[in-house]
């Protein structure tokens, strides 16, 4: 089991390395305006570049329904149940930003990261993210970004 573990240990670093984030699933301005469509919007970006399939943003409306995926700093990770791992393809994540802000159940929510991963690394894409909301000065930069290439930038461990 011991080469299996190295390859899969490696595996993130060249798979994720490239496919995790792209520029064309940030979108700076959302048009969604409640939570639903946001969840819908940063759905239909994961789904858009083949990272899930259409049952996935249906679990992603189950999920919410069941438990809130907002965290804190203006922040929302959507993500499909524990049993909708079959409608994803490849690990993706999608960022949608709301300058306006957005109600999430009472709660006002900026930034909208739909999260796709399979296996392990669906663990390492929502602590990675995690991370750069725990830092007041990297939530200020990603609301004051005026390009996808300073998203991508500050979200670059996610790609790690």
């Amino acid at each position: 089991a011991e080469p299996a573990a190295g390859a899969h240990a490696a595996q993130p670093a060249v798979v994720g390395g490239k496919d995790v984030l792209l520029p064309e699933s940030v979108i700076l301005t959302g048009t969604a305006t409640d939570r639903d469509s946001a969840i819908d919007e940063a759905g239909k970006l994961l789904l858009d570049r083949g990272a899930v399939d259409m049952g996935y943003i249906h679990a992603m409306h189950e999920r919410e329904e069941s438990v809130s995926t907002y965290m804190g700093s203006f922040l929302a990770i959507p993500h499909g149940t524990n049993a909708a791992k079959n409608h994803i393809l490849h690990s993706g994540v999608s960022i949608v930003r709301y300058p306006e802000g957005i109600d999430w159940g009472g709660k006002q929510v900026k930034f909208v990261v739909g999260v796709a991963g399979i296996n392990n690394e669906h663990l390492h894409i929502l602590s990675s993210i995690a991370k750069i909301f725990t830092d007041k000065a990297q939530v200020a930069q990603l609301e004051q970004a005026t390009s996808v290439q300073e998203v991508l930038d500050l979200f670059g461990k996610v790609n790690a």
